[in-house]
């Protein structure tokens, strides 16, 4: 691990020890097991085990580690445990999510790029890609589509077919209540794990 991905990821460790699991639970859709110390946290469809005691994330069925951005965001979630808000639900672009603009440029090559790369030309595939990842058709762009990042996290993928005349477009949008729920900079790493997941699945199709 790189040593910020391994500060971050320690610091949301000790967050999550500072608190009680009932704290967490009553304000996530997550469940604990005592004996265990063990959370049941669903994340893009799959249900995966944050273990306190080793201090890891992995998928439940097969016991897969989560790569340690996945693993950040899952535990970021779980420490920024707080209220939902009350807002009215609204998509996002990254560029609305405080900090957001400092990491565009970067967010442009590393999520939205792979997107249209692997669906500006054939939108549809976005249905079957997602569909791995619990994604849901949505009614924008040419295709699109909605996963649940967490049961309260919804994001939602956009496709713009390209041709001969006009250039291919994507864009990832993020419901406004997420601001609260993750830090700025796991909520650019949750857009990109999407794009790279989806661009993997395409790839295999």
């Amino acid at each position: 691990m790189e040593t910020n991905y391994r500060v971050a990821y320690d610091k949301f460790w000790q967050d999550i020890k500072n608190r009680e699991p009932e704290e967490i639970t009553s304000m996530r859709t997550v469940s604990y097991n005592g004996d265990t110390k063990q959370f049941v946290v669903s994340f893009f469809d799959q249900e995966l085990i944050v273990d306190s005691n080793h201090k890891t994330v992995y998928r439940k069925t097969d016991g897969h580690h989560l790569n340690i951005m996945d693993a950040i965001i899952v535990l970021n979630y779980l420490a920024y445990a707080q209220p939902l808000s009350e807002l009215e639900p609204r998509w996002v672009s990254i560029k609305e999510i405080p900090g957001g603009m400092i990491f565009y440029s970067a967010f442009l090559k590393t999520a939205i790029s792979p997107l249209i790369k692997a669906f500006g030309h054939q939108a549809e595939l976005l249905k079957t890609a997602g569909a791995f990842l619990g994604g849901r058709p949505a009614h924008m762009g040419n295709c699109s589509a909605v996963f649940k990042a967490f049961p309260e996290i919804p994001v939602c993928v956009v496709i713009w077919e390209g041709d001969e005349e006009v250039k291919a477009n994507a864009t990832i949008l993020f419901d406004s209540s997420i601001e609260p729920m993750l830090h700025s900079e796991s909520i650019i790493g949750l857009g990109i794990s999407l794009a790279t997941h989806l661009h993997k699945k395409a790839t295999r199709i």
